[in-house]
């Protein structure tokens, strides 16, 4: 687990402090912490990226995770071994190069709490964040507010669903390539479409399919992925947990995660957002509930990013309940809660094999395998997949990372060609949309195949 509060060289005797004067950087502050005075320091944080660079060119661990290490070598490299030689635009080009997959979580040995102190994913974001503090271009603001208003975009393109989808798509159509020029979204990337009834309109409307007293309660924080384009991973969601006794409700008031805005840099619209959902779910905790987050993404923001930039008693409260769907399933098999009889196996809708994409936000959160377990537990044979998407919340849409995003994406798509099963899930919505584009396979969510195993038959919507 990543710790959720960070130090910094303000220690007086602290390795990082230390390194720092060796660098000749003098008296400079390691914060990851939007709340330090220090963190929108333009001066302070180039200081710092000379610091956390020359440790990573050191390094090298992580050579092969994303865009930005590439880079970031050969500059340093280029420079005779000297990060601290890098122009600004090397740095940022190595800043624009992360889409915060946050893989290096696991390969870093010098992440907090080691006194060194290194977190590159949340040194990106306060580049970022000191970016949007000094101003940005008229296309990436148009860019933000397109990518960034997942709700009021929702709302809308929900309830004209088929004129939106018809005009959004078709890659590359003169409304695309107007989308491009305005708004900066790619118009060669397929879109995910949207639904015409929401996640919510249709638990509003619902008939429990649950029998008898529940055993335990949930709260299903819907995404916006699944309240706009994807309910169908909802409704399933809903109709599996009860099936094992586990009550589900909706938390009132909640919004979108707030990713977009974050990983954009806008930290105030982030924290407003997350002030908000925290306190909506932190009600919801101690009502007894715990939260059941189906987009690895979102998950992780509430797990790991509300206790930071929130910095509350309830945001840890909120991150100490909230887990991944198949994660709680599997701990309630642990302690022989859980259904194991598939009656569904069998039949065309529940195939024998599949592959399995384990989503990088996943596996960040540091959780295991536990989609994939739930899969073999319910009689399917996995084949597994791990490499990244290329999509990454919103980087891989803009017009400006396709190509970049198309080269991440490709060790992943020929790994699914590879396993050259017919079936492929995978628990990011993103990351499936992009396996589609990039296979024409279209991938489940791992809640739609246990549905299926169930016996339980997909509604259409």
């Amino acid at each position: 687990m990543i710790p959720p509060h960070h130090g910094g060289c303000a220690a007086p005797h602290s390795a990082a402090r230390r390194l720092c004067a060796a660098l000749g950087l003098g008296d400079m502050t390691t914060t990851y912490d939007p709340a330090d005075a220090s963190y929108f320091d333009a001066g302070d944080l180039r200081r710092e990226m000379d610091r956390v660079f020359d440790l990573c060119h050191g390094c090298r661990l992580c050579f092969n995770l994303c865009p930005s290490f590439p880079t970031l070598f050969a500059y340093v490299d280029a420079h005779d071994g000297r990060a601290d030689a890098m122009t600004r635009a090397e740095q940022d080009e190595v800043v624009e190069q992360c889409y915060q997959c946050k893989l290096c979580y696991a390969k870093c040995p010098y992440v907090p709490p080691h006194e060194w102190e290194l977190d590159f994913p949340r040194m990106m974001m306060r580049a970022h964040a000191v970016s949007k503090r000094e101003g940005s271009g008229l296309v990436e603001k148009l860019t933000d507010q397109a990518l960034n208003r997942t709700d009021l975009v929702g709302r809308v393109s929900s309830a004209l669903a088929p004129v939106a989808n018809r005009l959004t798509g078709t890659p590359g159509s003169l409304a695309r390539q107007f989308m491009e020029r305005t708004a900066g979204i790619s118009a060669a990337r397929i879109l995910p479409p949207y639904a015409r009834e929401r996640f919510t309109t249709w638990f509003s409307r619902r008939s429990s399919s649950a029998t008898g007293t529940p055993s335990r309660q949930v709260s299903v924080f819907p995404t916006c992925f699944i309240e706009y384009m994807e309910p169908g991973i909802g409704r399933d969601l809903v109709r599996v947990y009860e099936r094992n006794g586990v009550a589900c409700s909706l938390p009132a008031g909640t919004r979108c995660c707030g990713a977009p805005w974050l990983h954009s840099g806008d930290v105030e619209r982030f924290r407003k957002v997350a002030r908000r959902n925290v306190q909506a779910l932190a009600a919801e905790v101690r009502a007894g509930l715990d939260v059941i987050v189906a987009q690895p993404t979102c998950a992780y923001v509430l797990r790991k990013d509300y206790p930071i930039y929130v910095g509350t008693p309830d945001a840890d409260l909120v991150a100490a309940h909230t887990f991944d769907p198949a994660e709680y399933l599997m701990a309630m098999h642990k302690e022989g809660a859980l259904d194991t009889s598939f009656p569904g196996l069998g039949t065309p809708e529940v195939p024998e094999k599949v592959t399995y994409h384990l989503a990088c936000h996943l596996r960040a959160q540091m959780i295991g395998y536990k989609s994939r377990d739930l899969l073999k537990l319910s009689g399917i044979e996995v084949d597994l997949v791990q490499a990244c998407s290329g999509i990454d919340g919103t980087w891989g849409y803009r017009a400006a990372n396709y190509e970049l995003a198309l080269q991440v994406a490709a060790p992943l798509m020929r790994r699914v060609e590879e396993a050259g099963n017919e079936v492929v899930c995978g628990d990011c919505h993103l990351a499936n949309g992009a396996i589609y584009e990039g296979t024409g396979r279209r991938a489940l969510h791992p809640m739609q195949l246990v549905a299926r195993a169930y016996g339980i038959p997909e509604e259409d919507r």
